[in-house]
């Protein structure tokens, strides 16, 4: 009688093997934490070790950059001086932090806005390969992405070198009425490219070029992969030409990877170091400073001025926050990033 009025009902029967599978998939409380803070008490580890790996380091820096620390304090043999904004007070009065900051603001900006133009163009560009060249030609550009950063120094500084550089040796190769023609000059051997902060800063951004470009190139294909290949057929159809295609379809249906390849680059170019290091041998020319080689240079001068380092840090760091977080504010608010 009772399982006829459950049969009748939609109920139906099960058995027991069948009420034991279904009582296992039930969810249950870990540790009776309601469900909404599992995610959260899972974060904990993370957390704990980004505090530990960087969050602590940032404390020491901002805290020491009100200090006089020099050997002295770095021996023990006496206590960090508390001297409050006095450090960021003569970095603000110094000639040189207001170059090395133009010099690095310039430098971001060309450099950025070079490798997303380059790096969309070689993206759009593997595309339309076949699937072999495509692999082929990513394998070439990403190990030069693999290159460490001291290594791309070397072998920038190398191909630039007054006497022995590869560069001199080609422009040599011109004919000297094209030479005159393009550079005013026909004659190259011994020239200093980096002695000078602007040649310098020319092959910084070769360099970083060099480097950059295939992370954004391929990030750039992975989208393009991702659009519906319906939307080209039907451009094609309505006649529209590449460049009109790019800018009516590509363009705004890859705006989220352009906001995050953006941010990175922004980040990565204003605090660019090692390359600089290498290519003018340290911090010796003080013209081509940009903040990265102004902290380094107070940070480890004769004697050192590890408060006045650590300050120029903090001021680099906090300009980072603020064009960072303006940029994904403007980009929140177009709805280009969710």
């Amino acid at each position: 009688m009772t399982n006829a009025s459950t049969i009748a009902r939609g109920g139906g029967t099960s058995s027991a093997p069948e009420r034991r599978r279904r009582r296992s998939h039930r969810p249950t409380k870990a540790s009776g934490l309601p469900p909404k803070a599992i995610p959260y008490v899972l974060l904990i580890p993370g957390i704990l070790v980004i505090a530990g790996l960087l969050l602590y380091p940032m404390i020491q820096v901002v805290v020491m950059s009100f200090q006089k620390v020099g050997l002295p304090q770095i021996s023990g043999k006496r206590p960090a001086e508390w001297l409050g904004w006095e450090n960021y007070t003569k970095i603000f009065e110094n000639d040189i932090f207001w170059s090395s900051l133009r010099n690095t603001v310039a430098f971001a900006v060309i450099t950025v806005s070079l490798t997303l133009i380059l790096g969309t163009a070689v993206g759009v560009l593997l595309n339309k390969l076949s699937k072999r060249m495509s692999t082929f030609v990513i394998i070439g550009i990403m190990s030069a992405w693999a290159v460490p950063p001291v290594a791309q120094g070397v072998i920038w500084r190398w191909l630039f070198d007054a006497e022995a550089g590869i560069i001199n040796w080609a422009l040599n190769l011109l004919p000297d009425w094209l030479s005159s023609l393009l550079f005013g000059r026909a004659d190259w051997t011994g020239e200093p490219w980096l002695n000078d902060s602007i040649t310098v800063y020319l092959v910084l951004i070769l360099t970083v070029l060099w480097a950059s470009f295939p992370f954004i190139a391929v990030s750039v294909l992975a989208g393009l992969k991702g659009i519906p290949t319906e939307l080209y057929e039907a451009a094609t159809v309505d006649g529209s030409g590449p460049w009109r295609t790019f800018w009516k379809i590509t363009f705004p249906l890859l705006k989220p990877v352009f906001a995050v390849l953006t941010i990175l680059s922004i980040i990565w170019d204003f605090k660019v170091f090692s390359q600089l290091y290498v290519l003018i041998g340290g911090p010796t020319n003080r013209e081509a400073f940009n903040l990265s080689m102004y902290s380094f240079a107070e940070a480890f001068r004769s004697p050192p001025k590890m408060g006045s380092g650590a300050a120029i840090a903090v001021v680099l760091t906090v300009i980072l926050l603020i064009v960072t977080a303006f940029y994904i504010r403007q980009m929140v608010k177009s709805e280009e990033i969710q």
